[in-house]
């Protein structure tokens, strides 16, 4: 984030992520993780925890900082800049914990969020499964009420953090009856012998984050372990979409930058006819789009987090967190893409990390919504938020100079 947008605190806190990054995630962790020879780096979350550096938003009384959505979009720059697998496990925390910390009991809350925080459990989000994406609410996946416990079945696929996580936020239709979005439900749900993982994918990148699939077989899940009401799982949807995509954004601007600055020093190096690359119009023109499209992100990101944390309408913070998911990972694919450019075809080597950042960014603007969705998200709540408050200040299009002209405006 600008400097000039932050308070003295949340530089502090830029300089603790930092230097958490820095100093305590070491490269060969990296290297391990993108040849799959790391599946699951639980200690990258104990460190972190270590330092007080995770679920910064949720109240201090669970081990968290009480911090506004401002604050933590700080933290996700700086964590990104390690790629998506650690960012997604990092900003897991915070996606899961808002769930419990929203929905869930206190009991659920001492007993999930706190180790959470603390860095002694660690949590995975089941949402996708084989036969939908984006259709969110055509799940297959059930849980039964049977007195005291649910009983759930199905799969669920593309779960990032599921090799290792000690426990699984998951949705399951809880009432085969009923419409769509009325007929789901949130749980938690602990690893067990009917819990199966299956780590399967081959990624493109993003590797190295335990992304498997998991077979629920008559996994017997507490009734107390119920997120929210029965069946009122679309709301608890609905609200965890502010931060599966805030974090997914705040992390894009941070790979973004340290693709963008591997690649301008690079620049200042490497020389061509006779002189550096820099002064070629060819690259600095590239490096001042990508200086730009971050610059843009982060005003988008630091909008919609003000608007979350202001309590705005929920219609018009969904439209802005939408657009900052949108903007902010287009554009780091944009600049990481840029990135590659500037360097040639050293660029495409392993020699520089450039080629592991494109391999990891083209994800973000599929997870946690596509970027088709976030279109569709952004301009349903804009055409809503035009019909509610109708002309705000000069009515323009009377302006015209044969507005009057009734007879021609003509509709169907």
């Amino acid at each position: 984030m600008l400097d000039c947008l932050m308070t003295p605190a949340e530089k502090r806190l830029r300089e603790e992520v930092r230097a958490f990054v820095k100093d305590d995630v070491d490269k060969q962790l990296l290297r391990d993780m993108d040849e799959d020879k790391v599946r699951y780096p639980r200690e990258f979350l104990e460190k972190a925890a270590a330092r007080g550096l995770l679920g910064l938003r949720f109240p201090e009384k669970y081990g968290g900082r009480g911090m506004p959505w401002a604050s933590e979009i700080i933290a996700l720059e700086e964590v990104g800049v390690l790629g998506t697998s650690l960012g997604c496990l990092y900003s897991l925390v915070s996606i899961v914990g808002e769930a419990i910390d929203k929905f869930g009991s206190e009991m659920l809350k001492e007993k999930y969020l706190r180790p959470t925080i603390e860095g002694r459990l660690t949590a995975a989000e089941a949402l996708t499964e084989p036969r939908g994406g984006s259709d969110f609410f055509g799940a297959t996946c059930t849980a039964r009420r049977e007195g005291d416990y649910y009983i759930l079945n199905g799969q669920k696929r593309f779960v990032v953090g599921s090799e290792g996580a000690d426990y699984f936020m998951v949705y399951a239709r809880t009432d085969p009856d009923g419409p769509p979005h009325q007929s789901i439900s949130a749980f938690l749900v602990d690893r067990c012998p009917e819990v199966k993982v299956e780590y399967l994918y081959g990624l493109m990148g993003t590797r190295g984050g335990g992304t498997g699939r998991l077979v629920f077989s008559d996994v017997k899940v507490p009734a107390e372990n119920l997120l929210g009401e029965e069946n009122n799982g679309g709301a608890i949807f609905y609200q965890m979409m502010i931060p599966e995509r805030m974090t997914s954004a705040g992390g894009a601007i941070g790979m973004g930058r340290a693709a963008l600055e591997v690649a301008a020093r690079y620049s200042t190096r490497r020389k061509a006819f006779g002189q550096t690359i820099k002064n070629f119009q060819a690259v600095n023109f590239k490096v001042a789009e990508s200086v730009t499209s971050l610059d843009t992100a982060r005003g988008i990101v630091y909008i919609a987090a003000r608007s979350v944390d202001a309590g705005d309408p929920p219609a018009r913070s969904r439209r802005l967190v939408s657009e900052a998911k949108k903007v902010a990972t287009e554009n780091a694919w944009t600049v990481v893409n840029n990135a590659m450019q500037v360097m040639g075809g050293i660029g495409y080597s392993n020699v520089y990390p450039i080629e592991k950042m494109l391999r990891d960014v083209r994800l973000i603007m599929i997870w946690t919504g596509t970027n088709e969705i976030m279109d569709l998200i952004i301009q349903h709540e804009y055409y809503k938020e035009l019909e509610r408050e109708g002309i705000l200040g000069r009515d323009i299009e009377l302006d015209a100079a044969e507005a009057e002209q009734a007879d021609e405006k003509i509709y169907e």
